[in-house]
């Protein structure tokens, strides 16, 4: 199965959000390359939300270009197989801990916001990853800074997407 029809099969699967949902389709439909940063109209990116929720703390990056608290994620790469493993792919590099697992139950949100030129908009598909005991973050070459944030913390240094993110993320665990 292609990542693209992975991303559809996960899309249509998701129940919330409906009518984000739909225009996530709508637009995949409209663009068969909609799952690659060369697609310029938007593309479908994966994040992730590393969380440790013995110490009740999440993981952020000080992205180096935004420079703006956010979840790990990114974009697609012709080897992921879902999106499942872009997330958890995006997640590993960005906060180098291995053993990171995904929440189960597939994506916690949807958020779709605009970037700068030449694309004009992330499509982003949300999961929730989880830490394991004693995990040790290592800063990549991606972020200015990697934090370990309790959760009400998060919205004074994140903006409403990151924390409507582990709002969703809380509520499933």
């Amino acid at each position: 199965m292609s990542l693209y029809d992975d991303a559809v099969l996960v899309l249509k699967s998701y129940e919330d959000q409906t009518d984000l949902r739909q225009a996530y389709l709508d637009h995949l439909a409209a663009h068969p390359d909609g799952m690659w940063k060369s697609c310029h109209a938007g593309h479908v990116t994966a994040s992730g939300l590393v969380i440790d929720p013995e110490h009740g703390r999440v993981l952020l990056t000080l992205h180096k270009k935004l420079r703006m608290w956010l979840q790990m994620g990114g974009h697609c790469e012709p080897e992921d197989t879902s999106l499942e493993a872009a997330a958890l792919r995006e997640a590993t590099e960005e906060s180098g801990i291995t053993g990171l697992t995904l929440l189960p139950g597939g994506p916690v949100r949807l958020d779709r916001h605009p970037i700068p030129p030449p694309c004009h908009c992330h499509y982003d598909v949300q999961y929730a990853v989880l830490a394991p005991p004693g995990a040790v973050q290592e800063i990549s070459d991606e972020s200015l800074d990697l934090r370990w944030f309790a959760y009400d913390e998060v919205t004074t240094v994140a903006d409403q997407s990151v924390a409507r993110l582990l709002e969703a993320t809380r509520a499933r665990l």
